[in-house]
């Protein structure tokens, strides 16, 4: 079973969590190897997440073709209607009546399954952009802090 980047976040801090604390700071000493490896299973499964998205952006797209289609169909049988109801000349009028009706609700549907189909792929690329910059922070700040701590042992090292 393969995991997932909120998993490994999770596991990640909670080894953070579990390391040892500086005395009299807020800092605690995580060990370099092990954070690099959280960061390297983390930078593995975000190509998969972006593949999920690309997934769902096709999705959208398959979507708004089936409403195209839909609306083409739609179209094709308002204007067979139109042309039989046409030769009736006693049904002229109200055969015109209902043909653009027809074709006004035919778009009126295509127009909301395009719609609802641009908001549902927007809702799923604005939550994945948030988790990528949540975790993009969560990575940066992981990294900032191991800088810090390879400047405080140097200082160490150094005499400072």
């Amino acid at each position: 079973m393969s995991k997932d980047v909120f998993k490994l976040l999770e596991e990640l801090e909670e080894h953070i969590q579990g390391c040892r604390r500086v005395p009299m700071t807020d800092k605690v000493l995580v060990g370099e190897e092990a954070l690099l490896d959280y960061i390297d299973q983390i930078r593995s499964l975000l190509p998969e997440e972006l593949r999920q998205a690309r997934l769902m952006v096709k999705d959208r797209e398959h979507l708004m073709e089936d409403a195209r289609v839909d609306v083409e169909r739609a179209l094709a049988e308002a204007n067979q209607r139109i042309e039989g109801l046409t030769r009736e000349s006693e049904v002229v009028k109200r055969a015109e009546e209902a043909a653009e009706e027809i074709v006004a609700q035919s778009r009126r549907i295509a127009y909301e399954i395009k719609n609802n189909a641009a908001r549902y792929a927007d809702d799923i690329m604005s939550n994945l952009e948030a988790n990528l910059e949540q975790n993009l922070a969560i990575i940066r700040s992981g990294r900032e802090e191991l800088s810090q701590l390879k400047r405080e042992r140097q200082q160490a090292v150094n005499g400072g």
